[in-house]
């Protein structure tokens, strides 16, 4: 029998992941479905504590939200070739870590910053990664209004979140101040797009990238410390 000394019996490495992201960000979508893979790769090695931090695409967004098409025109002086070209790639990029994007569904692209305050009292409750998951299916699958707080009640309370609570949230501006908080420390950081994936406070990897890049990221932080 192999005798086993104390210290090799507590072998895994604890990283902590701040996932800086929008819920209307379609590559944060696809970063946090490849950072899931990729976590699920190391967990027999590498535990982690994993946040979702506040980054707001288009702050200044009116209630009724803009069409998309005309957004990202007026935005980026896109041309319909260069929409259609990434609207492929993000429904290709999906499709490889299991993510559905609804491209027919989805029109508009909306506020986002009660979403966001739902999701920092979902950290509190221990149910932030649920509501986050259910928030880009609701956007990018289901073609949902991620500001009608109507629906953002609907998914708090179907990720175990009382509903009550949700719409007592929504009701006021609790939470308003810590999420404004939140951005404005990320910016001043230099988190500038997203998603941004930072681990330990000091690795930044940006970009939905690949479950590899992420993986091996994460090996070869947890090495380090």
């Amino acid at each position: 029998m192999r005798v086993l000394h104390k210290e090799s019996l507590n072998m895994t490495q604890h990283l902590k992941i701040d996932f800086v992201s929008d819920v209307s960000c379609p590559w944060c979508a696809i970063g946090l479905a490849a950072l899931e893979r990729a976590i699920d790769e190391v967990k027999d090695e590498i535990a982690v504590d994993l946040h979702f931090q506040p980054f707001e695409l288009n702050p200044g967004m009116v209630a009724e939200g803009e069409d998309i098409t005309e957004h990202l025109v007026a935005k980026y002086g896109s041309t319909p070739e260069q929409l259609a070209a990434s609207r492929e790639a993000i429904r290709a990029r999906g499709a490889d870590v299991g993510f559905t994007f609804s491209m027919d569904k989805r029109g508009r692209i909306y506020n986002t910053f009660d979403a966001h305050r739902l999701l920092h009292w979902a950290e509190l409750e221990g149910r932030q990664l649920a509501l986050k998951q259910a928030l880009f299916k609701a956007y990018f699958t289901d073609g949902g209004n991620p500001s009608d707080r109507a629906l953002l009640i609907q998914l708090a309370q179907g990720v175990g979140l009382d509903g009550g609570r949700a719409a007592e949230i929504l009701a006021s501006d609790e939470y308003s101040e810590a999420v404004r908080q939140q951005e404005a420390f990320y910016q001043q950081n230099g988190i500038h797009a997203v998603p941004a994936v930072i681990i330990n406070e000091r690795h930044l990897i940006q970009g939905g990238q690949p479950a590899a890049v992420f993986e091996q990221a994460l090996r070869q932080i947890a090495a380090q410390a």
